[in-house]
């Protein structure tokens, strides 16, 4: 498979990332290039807390915030009323599960392949309230299983369903979509981690059919560090649904023993934010959309499927990636090195890439029989050239390294 052609706006959109003069950036999983338009919102927004004030340039920049939640809620097909900025999507997630007075007897199904985070979320909660966790298997081509979720549901009547659309550690893409269809059919509340979906791929609210939607802005979205955000629904806002921590952000203490929550999912938020980097994230949304987001997840899909075809011809390596739809992701095992080790020589050549282990997805990684791989991510901005380059350095890389044991 031959790398797609470097469209016409690769110039601007490169232009609009200086850091791509410097680096060969494949990490875009784990956060991208910020174009400069996202880096001169935050830094803007901190010189004006410099010189008024923390409180007064958040009052000065109240129709500008208001945008920039607009553009969030544009960008995941959602009014602004519906989102919620957040530290994380971590903490965006843990939000939504917040709202859920879980006890013992409670079920989350899940799938075999949520990110490492939410699976320690899940078992804390076991351990602490005694809730049973139920993960539904995978389909054969890979990702979990439509109709045995629909079987579990018949058969388990879960709490609730929780699942990552994308994990951390593979491209795989997991049916988002019909799990959604499958929850709103069973009234089944479906919380979706969009984390490493959002700016590689289109997302539609209103066609995922969950109740909440959590993501960073840092990965494909290319934004800042420590900011995320929160979709909630329309009918959990009118169904009354609060976190456990809510405070006077989200809600009015009305009576001494009294409050009442804000209207939209603001109620979700905490008081202390950094109004610096919402903006950032807005300006982020708001390039996504100018780019096109049919557009980015054309291209970048396109480069890490060519990326796959050859590292799968290269000696001793092993592609892990399966699935019926891959994405801007491939991962693959280094014939018994350690990723790690093999990610450091490459960003000392200035080309960054990730390198997930065993401990961030062990049920993937120990049927994989993988104890840790290379994942390569491109994005839009990135260039042909670039990808030759990188995978001419992997090879010279792999053969300055002895494996540490047999793949």
């Amino acid at each position: 498979m031959s790398l797609p052609a470097d469209p016409p706006e690769l110039a601007r959109w490169r232009a609009d990332t200086p850091g791509s003069e410097r680096v060969i950036h494949l990490n875009n999983a784990g956060a991208a290039l910020q174009p400069a338009a996202v880096r001169d919102a935050v830094l803007r927004h901190l010189e004006l807390e410099q010189e008024i004030g923390g409180y007064e340039a958040a009052d000065a920049q109240v129709d500008a915030l208001r945008d920039a939640y607009q553009a969030v809620g544009r960008l995941i097909g959602a009014s602004e009323r519906n989102v919620a900025m957040q530290q994380n999507s971590t903490v965006a997630f843990a939000q939504a599960f917040a709202a859920f007075d879980l006890r013992r007897g409670d079920l989350i199904l899940t799938s075999r392949a949520d990110y490492a985070s939410n699976q320690i979320m899940y078992l804390a909660l076991a351990r602490r309230v005694g809730v049973e966790v139920v993960r539904a298997p995978d389909a054969p081509e890979g990702g979990i299983d439509p109709q045995a979720v629909r079987e579990l549901i018949r058969r388990r009547r879960p709490t609730l369903l929780a699942l990552s659309w994308i994990p951390t550690n593979s491209g795989l893409v997991q049916p988002a979509e019909p799990i959604g269809e499958i929850c709103r059919e069973a009234d089944i509340p479906y919380i979706l981690d969009a984390c490493q979906a959002v700016g590689q791929m289109p997302v539609d609210v209103g066609r995922l059919h969950c109740d909440y939607l959590a993501a960073a802005t840092r990965k494909f979205m290319r934004g800042p560090r420590g900011v995320g955000f929160l979709y909630v629904s329309d009918r959990a806002l009118e169904a009354g649904a609060y976190p456990l921590t809510v405070d006077m952000h989200g809600a009015d203490w009305t009576d001494p023993e009294t409050f009442a929550l804000k209207p939209d999912a603001r109620r979700f938020e905490q008081w202390e934010i950094s109004h610096a980097l919402v903006l950032g994230a807005g300006a982020a949304a708001g390039y996504a959309l100018e780019v096109g987001i049919g557009k980015a997840r054309e291209r970048s899909w396109g480069l890490a499927a060519s990326v796959r075809e050859r590292l799968a011809e290269m000696d001793g390596i092993r592609v892990l990636d399966r699935g019926r739809s891959l994405c801007a992701i491939a991962t693959a095992e280094l014939g018994g090195r350690n990723a790690e080790q093999v990610k450091l020589a490459l960003r000392a050549r200035g080309i960054n890439t990730s390198s997930p282990l065993r401990e961030d997805a062990v049920i993937d990684m120990d049927e994989k029989r993988a104890a840790s791989a290379i994942r390569i991510s491109p994005h839009y901005y990135n260039t042909a050239d670039e990808i030759d380059r990188a995978l001419a350095a992997l090879a010279e890389v792999l053969e300055a390294i002895p494996p540490t044991r047999r793949a």
